[in-house]
């Protein structure tokens, strides 16, 4: 019988202590546990980081702000097979663990994702930015990759795929979207797996600010411009119809994000400061 994959948790957060509490009472309350759960925080002043070590966390501060360089300290520091990614105001299923980690049994399945839920909008509106706004986020980046990209609120992925990239995603520029770098970063014969079944509740509050929907938008059309080549559609929808899906490598792990020869520090060492309770 194949040992099931550990898994780490791993929740960004920026002066956000009363979402952050209720999102770990529901990551506590999983019906498979999580073996470990890492909050990582850029600099908050508020009590996030009392509440990630009331509830068990461990917390590791990102000095640069940015979601992008505090998620990828947070995979950085995930010691677990399967690194699990949401924010701090997505609310999980009690079930959602044991529910997304059957996936990988499937050898060649990279990642899981799934779509959120905006709470406190009231019906309408959500059946409304439920289309406009996730709906469309799954449709159009899953034209644009050639298969569904990762949603950050909701996403699960081997964590061999992240050693395989971590030196290829733009973590230190503030207006990179985090979900769609990653997502560009991985191989197009890499498969992720869209479960609409998997649905997480997430704050309402980001639709409700039209200047926060255009930061959005322009931080993902700043993303495929940074990446280049590979977000070049035609060249990625070539490569995975015309090879076959094949599993995350593994092997030596790339050298930190801007250094070179024998003296760059290897990726197993992050240099961000760790707190434990």
């Amino acid at each position: 019988m194949a040992v099931p994959p550990s898994v780490t948790v791993v929740v960004p957060v920026l002066d956000d202590a009363e979402h952050l509490r209720a999102c770990l009472a529901a990551v506590a309350g999983q019906t498979r546990p999580a073996d470990e759960v890492v909050v990582v925080d850029n600099g908050s002043t508020d009590d996030s980081v009392r509440v990630a070590l009331d509830a068990g966390a461990r917390v590791v501060h990102e000095p640069l702000r940015g979601i992008a360089s505090a998620a990828s300290a947070g995979y950085d520091a995930a010691t677990g097979d399967v690194v699990a990614r949401i924010d701090a105001d997505t609310i999980v299923p009690d079930d959602w663990l044991e529910r997304a980690l059957p996936w990988f049994d499937d050898p060649l399945v990279t990642a899981v994702t799934g779509p959120g839920a905006f709470r406190d909008l009231g019906p309408i509106a959500s059946a409304f930015w439920r289309t406009m706004y996730m709906r469309a986020y799954f449709v159009t980046m899953t034209a644009a990759l050639g298969r569904p990209p990762l949603y950050g609120s909701n996403a699960l992925f081997r964590r061999s795929a992240w050693r395989a990239v971590r030196h290829r995603v733009h973590r230190t520029d503030p207006r990179v979207h985090d979900d769609v770098d990653l997502s560009l970063q991985f191989d197009p014969r890499w498969r992720t797996v869209l479960d609409r079944t998997l649905v997480v509740t997430v704050s309402g509050s980001p639709v409700q600010d039209p200047r926060g929907l255009l930061r959005r938008t322009l931080k993902a059309e700043h993303t495929f411009t940074v990446s280049g080549l590979r977000a070049v559609p035609p060249g990625r929808l070539l490569r995975r119809f015309r090879y076959e899906t094949r599993p995350v490598p593994t092997g030596p792990v790339p050298a930190d994000p801007g250094t070179s020869g024998p003296d760059a520090a290897p990726r197993d060492a992050p240099a961000h400061e760790s707190v434990s309770a």
